[in-house]
């Protein structure tokens, strides 16, 4: 991406701290909040004799998700662990892997005005499993256990109106990304090494919102650029996540990531995904 997306993010930064109101602090109770979620789809088609032809399959995919939300006086401490696996079986194809996510953010902020607080992020993502490439004959394995896998962390500042919007803002953030042997040379990392370094400008925001009774939206926004490499060039990581409840059990879920990362390719990655499951979802609250 062009020198102007650089300039256009410390734009936006600036006028999203002068443009802030300040008015008067109020301090939350001190409390831990857990939040819960499970989720399982199964999908199963089958077909004998069917005239219009068919292909038996059978998928299923779990996703577990934890919200860890801790405030006490000037202190506001956000974790978030998002993990997902998901397998298909087509006949003839054998099993192929539609789902696979392991991501941890962890955000700690202390308060420095009603909605400013000075802050540290923390991002750990990757996978459990190997991923192919099926277009190719023999498949090709581009992906592993924890190859790649990404470290993030670093200070900031934290505007942060409600659980469901916030802004950060962390212009001095290092990103590690970690390979094994097999990918040394791919996503980012030199020839011959496990690990790189960059240290950039990070822009990540959370909007949550209700578009109808029962239907909410989750927008999750990552900007990163590298000061030390492709200067100008913005890694951007857009997830939207819609939630369509039926009953207290049953639920929809509708996913779209896009992702633009030159270390992993040259092209938009694009990720979707639909589903009709059985939900469980908790909540925990303690005081002290």
């Amino acid at each position: 991406m062009k020198y102007y997306s650089l300039f256009f993010l410390l734009f936006f930064s600036f006028f999203t701290v002068v443009g802030q109101t300040k008015k008067k602090d109020t301090l939350p109770t001190p409390k831990w909040k857990i939040h819960g979620r499970f989720a399982f789809i199964f999908n199963q088609s089958s077909f004998s004799n069917w005239r219009t032809g068919g292909v038996n399959t059978i998928a299923g995919n779990l996703n577990v998700n934890y919200d860890f939300n801790y405030k006490k006086k000037n202190i506001n401490w956000d974790s978030r662990l998002i993990t997902s696996y998901g397998l298909s079986h087509l006949e003839e194809q054998g099993w192929r892997k539609t789902d696979d996510r392991f991501e941890f953010n962890t955000l700690f902020g202390f308060k420095t005005s009603t909605y400013w607080f000075l802050s540290f992020i923390g991002n750990f993502r990757s996978q459990y499993s190997n991923g192919f490439d099926y277009k190719k004959e023999p498949k090709e394995t581009v992906s592993g256990f924890l190859a790649p896998a990404y470290l993030t962390f670093g200070p900031g500042m934290l505007w942060k109106k409600s659980d469901n919007l916030s802004i950060n803002i962390a212009p001095a953030t290092a990103r590690y990304t970690f390979v094994n042997d097999f990918f040394s040379g791919k996503f980012g990392v030199a020839e011959g090494r496990n690990t790189a370094f960059s240290i950039g400008y990070s822009l990540s925001g959370y909007y949550k919102f209700q578009i109808m009774e029962n239907i909410v939206m989750e927008n999750i926004l990552a900007l990163y650029t590298d000061y030390l490499a492709n200067e100008g060039n913005i890694d951007v990581d857009y997830q939207a996540n819609i939630g369509f409840k039926v009953n207290k059990q049953i639920k929809m879920h509708l996913t779209f990531q896009a992702i633009i990362d030159d270390d992993s390719s040259s092209k938009i990655q694009f990720r979707q995904l639909f589903g009709l499951g059985v939900n469980y979802s908790f909540h925990e609250r303690v005081s002290y």
